[in-house]
């Protein structure tokens, strides 16, 4: 089966994974995924990730982050731009997620960045997702 939308389904994994509760979640591994996790885990959402795995079965550890009681740290995760729908922003339509508390993640000309990198930075692109 070939898949049409794999930052959705990574961020779908991320999501049920979180809502079960379970510490750890795998992702196939490709660059703009581990850019992806990179982010989360700078922003603290999870508290760690590795790389494991041999040739095309690489996978990407994601560890996920909850609170003392349980509750995941992430609280939604929401796909903006899709293949059939492509969402770009200038650097002054830089949206803000759940008034500055949750994070979008941008995909532009100096890599993927958050929402407050990509404004410091003074650059617009593909807005990958939010996460809050």
């Amino acid at each position: 089966m070939s898949m049409t939308d794999p930052i959705a389904d990574a961020l779908t994994r991320i999501r049920n994974a979180s809502m079960q509760r379970h510490p750890m979640v795998n992702i196939p591994v490709s660059k703009l995924k581990v850019d992806m996790v990179k982010i989360l885990k700078e922003n603290g959402f999870i508290t760690d990730y590795k790389i494991a795995g041999e040739g095309i079965h690489k996978n990407i550890s994601v560890y996920l982050r909850y609170t003392g009681g349980d509750i995941p740290i992430i609280t939604g995760i929401k796909r903006v731009s899709k293949p059939g729908r492509r969402v770009y922003v200038g650097k002054d339509e830089i949206p803000r997620v759940v008034g500055g508390i949750g994070v979008a993640i941008l995909s532009t000309s100096k890599g993927l960045l958050t929402d407050r990198e990509a404004k410091r930075e003074g650059s617009g692109g593909e807005v990958l997702c939010y996460i809050w």
